[in-house]
């Protein structure tokens, strides 16, 4: 089954009760996972830092990420509050550590993953430390280049990770992100070439890209959603509403139902149908016994329930055995 984790991030901004408010609808939703972001603004980000032009567009006001980002923090006693609300709502808690400190924070909380975001797939310190701790690890891989999805992996291989506890999550890191930049295809390459599980992280502004990304392998969806896209805040307007992360997960379960197993074969379902479809030999028009069966006597018609007209040719050229009155099938 898909992992489906309802992104939360930093859409509560800055308010522990707000942030409740998500695990509550992600949990009703039925997502498997709520996420939010761990970190400390100062820790982050330089005064130098700027904006991103989506984020400019965020009403927040100030100018600079650090201004902006102090604004959406969360102690770290409203994290435990957090992991706790989520465990009475029976939803996974995780959060993104975007630095060692809060890596080392949320290992103690108890997460049961870790995830490392995007701009930090070449942070070499961030990357060793995660790999230290034996818990599955969530790499994103928006904004990345093939090879530094491939150092990625092997350094976290190399310092004692398994593969199969690394997934890798395709993604567009633009907010919302414009369906002509989500080349999904490079999914399977990931999948292919580094020989992973593979996800999708999703910025477009609707969820037809999870969807897709289910058909055709991922193995985890990471999807932002906010209660409304009309709050002020970075990350709101490439966010679902309840209803719509509600929708995606029902469509996902659905997708896979849909693409059951590889084997081809009819379904119970179909079953029934099989003789109301397919046809059978029959006579064209009375014939005798001792007649010769021939395209001029015989044809096909449904039911199916008598000898297959993949028979044809063992028919045809041999003698009538009974008379047959037009439309009988045909007996041998």
């Amino acid at each position: 089954m898909t992992l489906i984790i309802a992104e939360a991030g930093v859409n509560h901004n800055g308010d522990i009760g707000l942030a409740k408010e998500l695990v509550d609808i992600a949990s009703e939703c039925g997502a498997d996972i709520v996420k939010f972001q761990t970190f400390k603004a100062e820790e982050l980000v330089t005064n130098r830092a700027k904006k991103a032009a989506y984020q400019k567009k965020s009403g927040s006001g100030s100018s600079d990420q650090l201004s902006m980002l102090k604004k959406l923090e969360l102690s770290n006693h409203d994290f435990e509050v957090l992991r706790d609300h989520c465990d009475r709502r029976s939803i996974e808690f995780l959060s993104t550590a975007f630095t060692i400190e809060s890596l080392e924070f949320l290992v103690s909380l108890g997460i049961k993953r870790i995830k490392i975001p995007s701009g930090e797939i070449t942070n070499l310190p961030l990357l060793l430390k995660a790999s230290k701790f034996g818990l599955p690890i969530i790499l994103s891989s928006g904004l990345s280049y093939m090879s530094e999805i491939e150092s990625a992996v092997s350094l976290l291989v190399n310092n004692g990770v398994n593969k199969s506890q690394i997934t890798v999550l395709h993604c567009t890191t633009e907010y919302p992100a414009p369906i002509s930049s989500v080349n999904l295809s490079a999914m399977k390459t990931i999948s292919k070439e580094i020989k992973v599980d593979v996800g999708y992280s999703d910025h477009t502004r609707n969820f037809e890209v999870p969807i897709a990304a289910v058909a055709i392998g991922a193995v985890t969806i990471e999807k932002h959603f906010t209660k409304s896209r009309k709050f002020d805040g970075p990350d709101h307007m490439a966010s679902l509403e309840p209803n719509e992360l509600s929708e995606m997960i029902i469509s996902i379960r659905n997708t896979e139902t849909l693409m059951g197993s590889s084997e081809k074969k009819p379904s119970n379902d179909e079953l029934k149908n099989l003789n109301v479809v397919r046809k059978s030999i029959v006579a064209k028009k009375q014939i005798k016994k001792g007649e010769i069966f021939s395209e001029c006597n015989l044809t096909t018609k449904r039911p199916g329930d008598g000898i297959s007209p993949m028979e044809w040719n063992k028919i045809i050229n041999t003698a009538a055995k009974k008379q047959f009155e037009k439309d009988d099938l045909i007996e041998i």
